[in-house]
């Protein structure tokens, strides 16, 4: 299958080619926690350089639960006009919007002040940076049934203004991918113990979600094919997480791996039978792809189009894309005469894999900033510099969110 080939999806929607923006974290909200100006700009970017689908940075649930300061929330109808703004801007070549909605669980961090809540009490085995996010409390009933609601009305607030689609994240080591990992999910009530119970979450949401949706709305799912963790989530359990959801109407599942206990989404942690360079998780993909009965999207590191071919060639339906698309937006525009384009970072040596992560997603966000600005991506951008402007903005959001939360809320 070539990469500009449409892809029809189960509910009859049609994506107009194979390369996806995979979700990256902008942390480009406003003060209302809505979509800023600068946030619609760089999806105009993506937009109008020829990408057929956009999955946006992780949009929470939960104004309490964030993954970082200047995160997008999407909890009521109170600031509709400018989601319906950012969809329209996504949409006008007539690409699929996704939004990705999503709860951090144990991986808030600690200097936002809020209580953190996760399926078991097992804090962050961070090394030296095990103190940047707080213990969590372990989950009541009362606790799960507030989240399965929240990511409902966020997927039917999402249809109303616009998206065409939701992907529930339930990979990177956030809340769903807490309960299907048994290194984080100790439980022994029935969200706990055999994959099925630990998947149990996922299914619920899933189930509910498509039921609350039109039928033309996609409902999408991003899944580790792995934990890269002794212990933890394992490509067999991803083949038959993928098998339980097989009947429940998933559009798409994309692939990718690890948290930030191991972050492996940036090629830090990789298996042995893993591509060396790009599209590390494609082996992976391709054996859990042989029990799905949905398309299947693999992301991580994938940056040329020779990979993107070898991708779709190997029978994956779908090849996403972040850092490659966030140095050159117009990517898919520019392999349509020339498949030589290959965006690249400015490599990081340093010997620390959490640290060279945090710079990696620093440099990566570097990027999304200029572009958010209407300037040209700086890809040489030293990790020390990337990191250090991005520690100070987050301090400064940081500050900004804990003084909001000490005020009424009135949404």
């Amino acid at each position: 299958m070539k990469p500009f080939t449409a892809l029809s999806l189960p509910n009859g929607a049609v994506i107009p080619n194979r390369l996806a923006k995979a979700a990256m974290e902008e942390n480009m909200a406003d003060k209302d926690h809505a979509p800023s100006a600068e946030l619609i700009r760089l999806y105009r970017a993506w937009a109008d350089g020829g990408v057929g689908l956009m999955i946006t940075g992780n949009v929470m649930i939960d104004h309490r639960a964030m993954t970082g300061p200047g995160g997008v929330v999407l909890e009521s109808e109170q600031f509709g006009e400018r989601f319906e703004q950012w969809s329209q801007t996504a949409r006008a070549q007539g690409a699929q919007i996704w939004m990705q909605i999503n709860h951090p669980g144990r991986q808030m961090p600690a200097a936002m002040g809020q209580e953190t809540i996760a399926p078991s009490p097992v804090p962050m085995d961070l090394g030296n940076f095990s103190k940047q996010f707080s213990a969590p409390r372990e989950m009541t009933e009362a606790d799960i049934a507030d989240v399965r609601q929240r990511f409902v009305r966020t997927a039917q607030l999402a249809e109303r203004f616009g998206f065409t689609g939701v992907q529930l994240h339930a990979a990177h080591g956030y809340l769903i991918s807490q309960f299907l990992s048994p290194i984080t999910n100790r439980r022994t009530d029935r969200w706990g113990g055999s994959l099925e119970n630990r998947a149990r979450l996922l299914v619920d949401i899933v189930k509910e979600v498509r039921q609350a949706v039109g039928k033309g709305f996609a409902v999408a799912v991003k899944l580790n094919s792995a934990d890269f963790q002794k212990g933890g989530f394992s490509s067999d359990d991803a083949k038959k997480v993928v098998s339980m959801l097989n009947p429940m109407g998933v559009d798409l599942i994309e692939l990718s791996g690890g948290s930030y206990e191991a972050p492996a989404m940036h090629g830090q942690t990789r298996d042995g039978r893993t591509l060396a360079r790009e599209a590390y998780f494609l082996e992976f993909a391709k054996d859990i792809a042989t029990v799905a009965r949905m398309p299947i999207m693999v992301t991580g590191g994938i940056r040329r189009y020779q990979v993107v071919e070898q991708v779709l060639s190997s029978g994956i339906d779908m090849a996403g894309m972040g850092t490659a698309l966030a140095i050159n937006p117009r990517l898919p525009e520019a392999w349509a005469s020339d498949t030589s384009a290959t965006p690249l970072l400015r490599a990081i040596t340093w010997k620390n894999k959490v640290l060279s992560s945090i710079a990696y997603m620093a440099m990566v966000k570097y990027q999304l900033r200029r572009l958010s600005q209407g300037k040209h991506t700086r890809p040489d951008v030293a990790p020390a510099l990337a990191l250090l402007i991005q520690q100070l903005e987050t301090k400064v959001k940081n500050w900004q969110y804990r003084r909001r939360m000490d005020k009424p809320r009135n949404a």
